[in-house]
């Protein structure tokens, strides 16, 4: 708007109370049963306790299906499938006839990406941006990737033999239901095991999903076994004594009790478990870019990544400059529908997720650290959390030591590279980190002391199918994806 001011001096006045018009992704597109039974033997089976469970649409609270809750027993049958499937078919088949099954499967997860997108946003609450352009093209693409290995093993592992190990139990968690389960299912195939999986009872439809895709592609019966329940059902995975293999991605508490349960016995284990990951920024840094990085890292993943970026640690000299610029871009992010194309931040997966953050927030606050919030408006109904930021935080602060699982920054400063090292190394956890600079050689420096799995150099949440992820210390131990990903699943042979 143009007016004039005194000596008739045009002044021009920007309205800047706009705001984006809705663009939201049409639900139709998806297909979702009121009802799942459980993938068993290539047929879905009821429950032998013929109990049901609700998953939820965390953004509106509302039931999106009833789904069957597995028993010890229901675990036995999908465990006995797994046996007699790999010992009829899958470890005598050849190894490029499998790798085959597996290309199948890749093509019909990218044929129905746009399915498989908003049904991951509506169980999940991510914004449909991520599902849409991350979570779906990395799934299929693992299983790309892994297929290519499946008649290769002579390559991947020179001048030995290798042998499937036989069944695989795999869990997975919450925060990526699909991709989580591509990275256990692909190696898995490629190698000549078969599998029973369990997502995270919260979020079951998109591994329910892709057990109809698995049915479509002619997978011989039994190879793949999808099985939903809670704590009973993985525990039953875990304990089963004709499981050869446990693949576990989630908290280090039920990694811990995992790794007490197989003691003494034949099984192998990876565990991908919490982080607190350090995100350091050197006063050479490309700020505004680095910025942008931070925000990736923290909130437009809800924090609900094991490896985001919640522990940001800045050179002194910048670090006014890189929380003003923080805190200008956090009003710019929209928190709200998840199937909105201009949603940054989703909905909270859980009430109970919800009510995990909101502690941490009042013991940040307890501690003597200074919040910020963003000034968004949350909707009414569902599970919501504004992203947040402390300040002034002490490096023994619970904020900074203890994974929170939610989009909440703490901030810490730094002046030399001894000490970040010392800092960012501090921690129960260490899964991944980021170092943000100008210099080539500042970067080795830091990617050779520091005690984490997986380090960024100028950016963050990268991820390949080639390229491994796992973690140190309480973070767990094995790697998925890469080469490195194959190896948990083979016997090595001379």
């Amino acid at each position: 708007m143009a007016t004039k001011g005194k000596n008739n001096t045009l002044k021009l006045k920007f309205d800047t109370s706009w705001s984006y018009a809705p663009a939201p992704e049409s639900k139709s597109a998806a297909t979702i049963n009121p009802q799942y039974d459980l993938f068993i033997n290539g047929e879905w089976q009821k429950p032998l306790s013929k109990k049901y469970f609700d998953t939820i649409n965390p953004a509106t609270e509302e039931k999106l299906s009833e789904v069957a809750e597995a028993s010890e027993g229901d675990v036995n049958k999908a465990v006995i499938a797994a046996r007699q499937a790999y010992e009829k078919w899958w470890k005598k088949m050849p190894a490029k006839e499998r790798g085959k099954y597996i290309f199948r499967i890749a093509r019909m997860i990218q044929e129905k990406a746009r399915e498989l997108a908003i049904i991951e946003s509506l169980d999940g609450g991510k914004p449909i941006r991520e599902s849409r352009d991350f979570d779906v093209p990395a799934a299929a693409n693992h299983f790309f990737y892994y297929a290519g290995w499946a008649d290769k093993m002579e390559y991947a592992f020179p001048n030995r033999r290798t042998e499937p190990l036989g069944v695989a139990g795999q869990i997975i968690p919450w925060n990526f239901p699909l991709l989580m389960a591509a990275w256990k299912i692909a190696p898995a195939l490629a190698t000549g095991n078969t599998v029973v999986l369990k997502p995270a009872e919260t979020t079951p439809l998109t591994a329910l999903k892709l057990a109809e895709i698995i049915q479509e592609s002619d997978l011989p019966p039994g190879v793949v076994n999808i099985i939903t329940g809670a704590g009973v059902s993985g525990a039953a995975i875990v304990n089963h004594p004709d499981i050869n293999k446990i693949a576990f991605t989630g908290s280090t508490e039920v990694g811990k009790i995992i790794q007490r349960a197989i003691a003494g016995t034949h099984k192998k284990v990876t565990l991908e478990l919490g982080g607190k990951a350090a995100n350091i920024i050197f006063e050479d840094a490309p700020i505004d870019q680095a910025v942008e990085g931070v925000i990736n890292g923290i909130y437009f993943n809800q924090g609900h990544v094991c490896c985001a970026g919640s522990r940001l640690y800045v050179q002194e000299s910048i670090a006014k400059e890189v929380v003003r610029k923080l805190k200008d871009r956090m009003e710019t992010l929209i928190v709200g529908d998840p199937l909105d194309k201009n949603t940054d931040i989703g909905a909270i997966n859980s009430r109970q997720q919800l009510d995990t953050i909101h502690k941490y927030l009042k013991i940040g606050k307890q501690e003597g650290a200074e919040l910020y919030e963003s000034s968004c408006r949350l909707p009414g109904k569902g599970f919501w959390c504004r992203p947040a930021l402390f300040t002034n935080v002490a490096q023994s602060n619970r904020i900074a030591q203890e994974e929170i699982f939610g989009p909440v920054l703490a901030v810490l400063t730094f002046r030399t590279d001894d000490e970040v090292i010392e800092k960012a190394n501090n921690s129960p956890y260490g899964l991944s980190a980021g170092v943000w600079t100008d210099k080539g050689s500042k970067i080795f420096n830091m990617t050779k002391r520091m005690r984490a799995g997986v380090i960024w150099a100028n950016t963050f949440n990268k991820f390949d199918p080639s390229s491994p992820f796992g973690g140190y210390k309480e973070s767990g131990f094995g790697r998925e994806g890469g080469l490195h990903g194959l190896q948990p699943y083979v016997n090595l042979l001379s």
